[in-house]
């Protein structure tokens, strides 16, 4: 591990006196008062990146003392423009760490609050060759603007306010509070528009992941199909609800579908892979390696499974041994760690197609002396969400950043797409199958890989949609390592 020089040291000193005396930032002159907030990413970076020893600027030597950092600070306007410049590799290596002018706004977006017109869609290009982009409806989230309109499932559109949408134009286009799109018929090799067009209108909403829940009887199996789309925190008692309808009905089989989950909450992905199981309550899920200046116990970076979720109230348990999950190439981190983290104890069948591969997580730093909420600097209101750790399963396994590759490889027909919950639909009905032992439907045995090249998704274009995290920062920062 290394050793903070003296300068870190004593940084980190003023800190805990800071903290053990609940005082303000304004407290200490040896930072201008105009510098704090570049001072603020600086030194949560330098201590909680994950990548810290990567990054040259971040190194504890590179500063003798304060006014030589102060020197450097004054080289940014802004805290988000030093923020970025301090990422490894930003965009390449680095894909997920983000900077908020307001924190208030990045708590509403980790808890699925975020401005929503009820479409949650997929992007791809036309063909191979081509710039032009096609969206499809994945699901319709209830009681949105979107749910009261003629728009479902499978549909198809190709332009946003009559203009074409491409590679280039996507985001700002379907970044509009407000536009019409423009929809279109694919017959499997074609793209038609169909003249029908749709106006929505974004409002502030907050998605209850917990999308369908039903059960189905074939014989001696009674399977239980959840789709569940992130792992929101605020969301968990509905989650244990869902397990519990599944639980009163006796299910044998779970059909847990993630496909178009991008994440979320690290302990929500613990609770939830302990509601499939039960029989694992207080053993190792997952740990969590942070960068080499930080060395935590097993107990303050180890998520085990639990018999309670975050309120307190019992875990439903399903006791299963093993369970279906469908992926798609939406499928991401906290989605992912469900995955490997049940590997170890479970039979995992993974059917669709392979994950994003996004094995790292972050946690909300604010301006505050250990980084927390509390003590907060009064004069703005930044927070950062750096990427700070890399998870693994029991086993010590975490190395899946090319995606977890699935069992039973499956791709969404657009030219079909039933309705969630449909015995038809493509993906259950391979899921079916492989439980029941019966033929696999003609529709899941001529599925060829899609011709069409993915580009995004409506929960990658919001910031933190796509993020796994922890609520908190692991307790004894300072302690630990000014006793180190």
């Amino acid at each position: 591990m290394k050793m903070p020089t003296a300068f870190n040291q004593i940084i980190l000193f003023l800190s805990a006196l800071f903290l053990l005396a609940g005082c303000s930032t304004d407290d200490t002159n040896s930072v201008p008062r105009e510098l704090r907030p570049n001072d603020f990413v600086w030194k949560g970076l330098n201590l909680w990146y994950l990548w810290q020893d990567q990054v040259p600027d971040l190194a504890d030597d590179r500063f003798a003392n304060q006014e030589e950092l102060n020197s450097y600070l004054r080289g940014y306007s802004n805290p988000s423009e030093i923020f970025n410049a301090l990422l490894y590799q930003k965009g390449t290596i680095d894909k997920f760490s983000v900077i908020y002018s307001d924190y208030t706004v990045l708590e509403q977006v980790l808890t699925g609050n975020v401005k929503n017109n009820g479409v949650d869609y997929a992007l791809l290009r036309k063909s191979s060759s081509s710039d032009e982009v096609i969206g499809w409806v994945r699901y319709v989230l209830p009681n949105s603007d979107a749910s009261g309109k003629d728009i479902h499932r499978g549909d198809i559109f190709y332009a946003v306010n009559g203009i074409s949408l491409t590679t280039s134009n996507y985001q700002s286009l379907l970044g509009n509070n407000s536009y019409t799109l423009s929809l279109a018929d694919y017959d499997g090799e074609n793209f038609t528009p169909n003249g029908r067009e749709v106006s929505l209108t974004k409002f502030d909403y907050s998605e209850n992941p917990v999308f369908f829940t039903n059960v189905y009887t074939y014989g001696p199996h009674k399977i239980g199909y959840l789709v569940y789309n992130g792992f929101y925190g605020d969301y968990e008692p509905q989650l244990n609800a869902a397990f519990a309808t599944l639980k009163s009905q006796g299910v044998t089989d779970l059909v847990l579908d993630l496909r178009y989950n991008s994440g979320g909450l690290i302990s929500t992905s613990a609770n939830l892979a302990s509601m499939i199981t039960g029989q694992f309550t207080n053993q190792v899920f997952a740990k969590q390696i942070f960068n080499s200046k930080i060395n935590y116990s097993d107990e303050q970076t180890t998520n085990l499974f639990t018999s309670k979720i975050g309120n307190g109230a019992n875990i439903n348990h399903l006791n299963l041994n093993r369970v279906f999950i469908l992926t798609t190439s939406s499928t991401a981190s906290a989605s992912e760690l469900v995955i490997n983290g049940l590997k170890p104890y479970i039979n995992v069948i993974q059917i669709g197609g392979k994950t994003v591969g996004k094995n790292v997580g972050s946690v909300t730093l604010y301006d505050s002396p250990n980084f927390s909420k509390k003590n907060l600097n009064p004069d703005h209101k930044y927070a950062m969400q750096p990427l700070v750790l890399k998870v693994v399963n029991k086993n010590g396994f975490g190395d899946y950043q090319t995606g977890l590759l699935p069992d039973i490889e499956l791709y969404e027909n657009l030219a079909d797409l039933k309705p969630l919950g449909s015995t038809e639909e493509l993906f259950l009905a391979a899921a079916i199958a492989e439980i029941t032992g019966s033929p696999r439907p003609a529709s899941v045995r001529n599925n060829d890989r899609t011709p069409h090249v993915d580009v995004s998704d409506s929960k990658q274009l919001q910031p933190l949609r796509t993020e796994m995290y922890l609520d908190e920062l692991p307790e004894g920062l300072l302690t630990d390592l000014l006793n180190k």
